[in-house]
């Protein structure tokens, strides 16, 4: 056997469905997008190479024409990354997925790929603070203009598109405040004027929120959150139409770098597998952390989609599957008494990370949305007595005792 001549191929084939039937999504979380060696490996092969070789100079060559489906660098794609890719299209049902190498380097491509100079990005004004800086400081250097919409009023989002628009940017729940988008009736105005309706589908994750579903084209996740949920790696993912995919986001990021790494991909993969049954759980946990603090006379305000005090709780119910993981809490009180609620916690962690299964809490107004400034804060009604509770794992008295015995140390 020559080393031309291979045991098993570069590229092992998707392996088909193992079913004739449509299968339910948590499956698809198990088996969806697995490609098999010629191994036969369980587990999902982990392809660390930068690069790939060729049989031939002519091989070589007809792959970069496009003519022969061949792998040819990892920062192009990688057949660990093209897994976690499949699986997670397969589960938003989207034609194609790309992965990047975090978050935010979904949100920039995903809305970057389609603008140039003159164009117009109509957004929620709710949002987290670096989709701020890149919607209203970036892209406007590049000649794009920013309008920004509060709330769901469907004659305000009607007279922001009047000028038409290339882009629409919701975040629904958004972070840190937990508000609310009706997905499907901005989509509709959208559509009108030819826009690509983006969802920053983060704090819901595919687990509770189908954006396609209610009528968005494009759904970008920071895959660091629920999606690994286990603060170990880095990722980013953007779903949508194969022409979107393929004719705009993978030519921006082939060309601009953002790639995610096979290794990523691969712990990705396997978060996956147990998305939904932490999501849930999680998200039960925050449920009734919110309905307890909602009674707790030290407690000012607390915002959660599927609490019926949250002002677009019938939206919320209507296009959600469960509130999320994130409770937002808001005392009447300065940073420094806020801080000492936080450092009273005994079981909770202090982090500006989220969706993880470790409960986290954070203050936005100093952390993740100081870059803002006081006003934009202020209009986005991030206090000084703001709290962003991340709600993990764990038990949900335990939790709850700890919240309690802080609010009585700080207050």
């Amino acid at each position: 056997m020559t080393k031309r001549n291979r045991p098993w191929g570069y590229q092992a084939p998707v392996d088909a469905q193992p079913a004739d039937w449509e299968l339910h999504p948590d499956t698809v979380a198990v088996r969806g997008g697995l490609a098999r060696s010629g191994f036969g490996e369980t587990g999902e092969a982990l392809y660390l190479t930068s690069g790939f070789t060729y049989d031939s100079a002519e091989q070589a060559a007809s792959a970069f024409a496009d003519e022969t489906d061949h792998f040819l660098y990892s920062r192009f794609d990688n057949p660990t990354v093209a897994m976690f890719e499949r699986r997670l299209a397969e589960i938003e049902g989207a034609e194609a997925c790309k992965a990047t190498a975090s978050g935010m380097a979904a949100m920039f491509a995903s809305v970057a790929c389609l603008v140039s100079a003159g164009d117009r990005v109509v957004a929620s004004m709710a949002m987290f603070s670096s989709c701020y800086v890149v919607l209203t400081e970036i892209l406007p250097k590049w000649g794009v203009e920013t309008v920004l919409v509060e709330g769901n009023d469907e004659a305000e989002w009607a007279k922001a598109l009047e000028g038409g628009a290339k882009v629409v940017f919701i975040e629904s729940p958004s972070n840190p405040l937990m508000e609310i988008v009706d997905i499907r009736m901005v989509s509709e105005l959208a559509h009108k004027v030819g826009a690509t309706v983006i969802v920053d589908n983060v704090m819901a994750s595919p687990v509770l929120q189908s954006p396609l579903k209610l009528g968005a084209d494009v759904i970008m996740y920071s895959a660091t959150k629920h999606i690994d949920g286990q603060g170990r790696v880095l990722g980013g993912a953007v779903l949508g139409s194969n022409e979107y995919i393929n004719e705009h986001l993978k030519p921006f990021i082939r060309h601009t770098g953002p790639s995610m790494s096979a290794f990523n991909a691969w712990v990705l993969l396997k978060s996956l597998e147990t998305m939904t049954m932490r999501v849930e759980r999680m998200s039960s946990n925050a449920l009734a952390i919110a309905e307890a603090l909602e009674k707790h006379p030290k407690v000012a305000g607390v915002k959660y989609p599927f609490l019926k005090s949250h002002k677009s709780y019938e939206i919320a119910k209507k296009q959600m599957k469960g509130g999320g993981s994130m409770v937002a809490i808001t005392f009447d009180a300065t940073a420094e008494q806020t801080f000492k609620f936080m450092n009273a916690l005994q079981v909770i962690d202090i982090s500006n990370n989220l969706g993880d299964s470790k409960s986290l809490a954070t203050h936005p107004a100093t952390t993740t949305h100081k870059r803002l400034g006081p006003e934009v804060r202020a209009k986005a009604g991030i206090t000084d007595g703001t709290v962003r509770l991340s709600v993990g794992l764990e038990n949900v008295d335990d939790l709850l005792k700890d919240l309690h015995q802080a609010l009585d140390a700080a207050f």
